[in-house]
């Protein structure tokens, strides 16, 4: 039977996103690896309301940015694989950390669902999340599931049938301030004269990615008609600081939404766990901290 839609499984690591995709598979998986690399490829198959669904559990993933093989292969699936929906598992018990990918997917305008997983957990410590409000900030529907369970699930693959059958919608995109915004604009509107490109892709994403110093996307332009005026604008700035810009921006954007949909306890209790995750993650004292692990391990 041919799959009604196939959708790409994509999230942080450990936030359950396996998890999800080996309960609505079940024994109905293939395993291989990705052409060309060692990298595992994972498949399945589910059933719902007389359907067959195609599932792909992408490779576990911080962000969009093709520092790694994972990276390119989530990315690039996403872009030329043409999935009907990407569903995103976040982790409701780190939001934070978890939105940093949300806003790099909703960038790209691609048929979108959040699995907000983990809400078990999330209510256990005290944490509440205002998942409708959530949504409305980022425009993507947004289930809560607990994927060990099963809960939700149901209700994730309705919102995927629904978000592949509606044409795209999401128009959210961050504000990275005047300066790269028209930067952005000037190097979208020579992109635009490749058609094959401009076919493609999302020229905004496009775009940033550039101006981020992403040598996978500058790859892509490579050799073609907009490539020399592309290269002519990046010899006018420096990537390294502009990939900071829009780094502070994305945090900034997080740090705003947040205060609005999430409720915690007044006693909710920080244990060790946490306060380690919040301290090596820290954008400014996660790379001093790391250094400092790597030297003293020499």
């Amino acid at each position: 039977m041919t799959p009604r839609i196939r959708i790409a499984l994509i999230g942080n690591p450990n936030v359950g996103k396996t998890t999800i995709f080996n309960v609505l598979t079940g024994s109905r998986q293939h395993v291989g690896n990705w052409p060309g690399v060692t990298v595992e490829k994972k498949t399945g198959m589910v059933s719902h309301d007389g359907d067959e669904i195609e599932v792909v559990d992408l490779p576990g993933t911080y962000s969009l940015t093709a520092y790694s093989m994972d990276e390119v292969i989530t990315r690039d699936f996403i872009l030329d694989g043409k999935p009907d929906v990407v569903i995103q598992v976040v982790d409701a018990t780190n939001l934070e950390r978890n939105l940093y990918l949300t806003l790099q997917v909703v960038e790209l305008g691609v048929p979108m669902v959040i699995a907000l997983n983990m809400v078990d957990l999330a209510g256990g410590r005290g944490d509440g999340i205002d998942h409708e409000r959530l949504s409305a900030f980022l425009g993507v529907t947004i289930v809560p599931t607990v994927g060990t369970s099963g809960k939700g699930l149901d209700r994730l693959l309705d919102a995927a049938i629904g978000e592949a059958e509606t044409p795209p919608n999401h128009k959210q995109t961050v504000d990275y301030g005047s300066e790269v915004e028209n930067m952005i604009a000037r190097v979208a509107d020579v992109l635009a004269a490749d058609t094959d490109i401009a076919a493609r892709y999302p020229l905004r994403w496009l775009a940033v990615k550039i101006l981020e110093g992403d040598e996978n996307a500058l790859a892509k332009v490579c050799g073609g008609p907009a490539s020399a005026r592309v290269e002519e604008i990046l010899s006018t700035i420096d990537t390294d600081n502009y990939e900071a810009m829009m780094a502070d921006r994305r945090y900034e954007t997080i740090a705003a939404i947040l205060p609005g949909v999430r409720k915690r306890s007044t006693d909710r209790r920080i244990n060790p766990s946490d306060l380690v995750d919040r301290v090596v993650t820290d954008r400014y004292l996660g790379i001093p901290i790391f250094l400092a692990l790597m030297w003293g391990g020499v």
